[in-house]
């Protein structure tokens, strides 16, 4: 896997002419296009291009039947089963429409051969990025989103509600944007046009740090994360009532909110997939606890620092990631190979010496920057239940270190 920078999928967008005026097509983006939907169904694509190297092209509905999706989106995106009947309306919409979008940025390619869309991988190496972790194809979408409404002349409508951020100036964007789209495309109603106006301001809001659009309407508070996904709740209705006296992750489990495990399972083996293939493409493989009884051992083992089991909400975090040796893994971070059980004077070693890798990723510019200081501050206020480290300057490894060694230390 070619590890992507932010340039190179500006490079990437800028080999291409995405004018709908030229064009005509309304479905560069669609309802589904959501960042975790768009992630998920370019990592069933290129998890179906791994187990069938010999078949070029494919359909929505072989990506949809295939073992790998049938498996994780089932149960994530609580989807009926793809073997019944009558899912094959709502499973086509699930994937066709990111597929469409896929294909009209030229990260995949349509052939139409009579009334069905054949589809085949054209980048691969952008089609990975985007499949590896809702961020990725968040930003993927952002700076799309971004040249589709360059190239055919309208970004001037949301720099405009961007920077004045009035109803006026949503009105003036949200009509704007329908008006062309009736005017350039086969859509010729307005209800239809609104549905697309979300998923194309939202995340250019999010990216501004800005207020976008909710229920039709321009949002009371700027737009949050949570606010783009498919499969999230808003938090802000979901801690509307929480009781002073519970914590967020308390009253999350207690109102049934709290991360599922099918989602918890399907990101962590995302992650884990991810950190084993950074670990050999950057540090070859080498482990990151320096032991030199077993230095020449490759890291083939990832081990989670809190265990996934405890700590669903942080299972995914790279920074909660780590490449140990079988050795390691097995005998001195599990003692006696027993997975259930966790040595805490081992997890501190593997939480310094994760600070350390850390901070020498961040400080490489030549690295994929996959990791985030409060990221890893987040890990370890959730798995020490130590809110000092949310006031922890931004980078002070230092400071991170001590304070991990002085929760250890009581």
């Amino acid at each position: 896997m070619r590890w992507l920078k932010d340039q190179d999928i500006k490079d990437f967008l800028s080999q291409h002419n995405y004018d709908i005026r030229k064009t005509g097509n309304a479905r560069w983006i669609d309802q589904k296009c959501a960042a975790d939907v768009v992630t998920i169904v370019s990592d069933c694509i290129v998890q179906y291009a791994e187990h069938n190297p010999d078949t070029e092209y494919f359909t929505s509905m072989d990506i949809w039947r295939d073992e790998y999706t049938i498996e994780n989106v089932e149960a994530i995106f609580k989807k009926p089963n793809p073997g019944e009947e009558m899912a094959r309306n709502e499973y086509d919409k699930f994937f066709q429409q990111p597929m469409e979008m896929l294909a009209y940025a030229g990260v995949i390619r349509k052939d139409k051969r009579g009334g069905r869309n054949f589809y085949a991988i054209a980048n691969r190496d952008v089609l990975e990025y985007i499949s590896i972790r809702e961020p990725n194809a968040l930003k993927f979408l952002q700076l799309y989103i971004s040249k589709v409404l360059s190239d055919s002349g309208i970004k001037y409508l949301f720099d405009d509600f961007f920077d004045k951020q009035s109803k006026i100036a949503y009105e003036e964007m949200k009509d704007g944007f329908s008006n062309f789209t009736i005017a350039n495309t086969k859509i010729n109603g307005v209800v239809e046009c609104n549905r697309i106006f979300i998923k194309v301001l939202n995340p250019l809001a999010f990216q501004n740090n800005k207020r976008g659009t909710e229920r039709g309407r321009l949002s009371k508070y700027k737009i949050t994360y949570d606010m783009l996904m498919y499969n999230r709740n808003n938090f802000r209705d979901i801690y509307a009532d929480k009781p002073k006296g519970l914590t967020r992750r308390q009253y999350a489990v207690q109102i049934g909110h709290d991360l599922m495990p099918q989602l918890s399972t399907y990101l962590s083996q995302k992650a884990k997939r991810l950190m084993r293939s950074f670990n050999d493409s950057f540090r070859d493989g080498k482990t990151e606890v320096f032991d030199e009884r077993h230095i020449a051992d490759l890291a083939t083992h990832i081990h989670h620092i809190f265990p996934e089991a405890d700590y669903p909400a942080i299972c995914a975090y790279l920074e909660n990631l780590i490449a140990l040796t079988p050795t390691q893994h097995l005998n001195f971070a599990h003692p006696n190979g027993n997975t259930r059980k966790i040595d805490p004077a081992y997890q501190q070693i593997c939480l310094i010496a994760k600070a350390e890798t850390i901070k020498e990723t961040i400080a490489d510019e030549n690295r994929e920057q996959i990791y985030d200081f409060s990221n890893f501050m987040y890990v370890l206020f959730v798995g020490l239940e130590n809110e000092a480290f949310l006031e922890i300057e931004d980078g002070d490894f230092d400071d991170a270190v001590s304070a991990i060694n002085l929760a250890y230390a009581r």
